[in-house]
C-alpha cells in the first residue's frame, strides 16, 4: 500500500497537471512518538551517569606495547658484522659532514668539503 502525500499544491492543481507525486511509507518500520524516545534517551543518560567505568578505556599502554610486534623488529639477539674498507684513493673524508665521499662529489679542493656541505 502506497500513502500519497500531496505536494504544496491542491489536489485541483495536481489533476490539471496530470502528475501526482506519491511518496512511500514503511509501515513495517517501528513507529515512536517524540515523549517514549526522550524518555529512553533520559532514562540512558542516568543510567551512563551511575556507570563509572563508561568512559574509561579498560587497556594498560605497556601492556597493549609489549603485546605489538612489527615483523623483523626485535634484533637483540642479532649481531651486526660490518666489513670496513679503508678510505679509497679516489676518496675524500668532507670536513664538515665527515662522510666519505667520491672525488666527483668535490666542492672545495681546500676546504675538503663536498657538494652536499658547501
Amino acid at each position: 500500500m502506497v500513502h500519497t502525500v500531496p505536494p504544496s499544491g491542491t489536489e485541483d492543481d495536481e489533476q490539471d497537471e496530470g502528475s501526482v507525486t506519491r511518496m512511500a511509507t514503511d509501515y513495517d518500520a517501528p513507529r515512536k512518538n517524540e515523549e517514549d524516545s526522550s524518555e529512553e534517551s533520559i532514562e540512558e543518560l542516568k543510567a551512563r551517569r551511575h556507570d563509572k567505568s563508561s568512559g574509561k578505556v579498560d587497556e594498560d599502554e605497556t601492556e597493549a606495547a609489549e603485546n605489538f610486534e612489527l615483523p623483523g623488529a626485535d634484533l637483540s639477539h642479532e649481531e651486526l658484522a660490518v666489513e670496513v674498507k679503508p678510505k679509497q684513493e679516489d676518496e675524500f673524508t668532507c670536513m664538515s659532514c665527515f662522510l666519505v665521499h667520491h672525488r666527483s662529489q668535490l666542492a672545495d679542493a681546500k676546504k675538503m668539503i663536498c657538494f652536499d656541505c658547501s
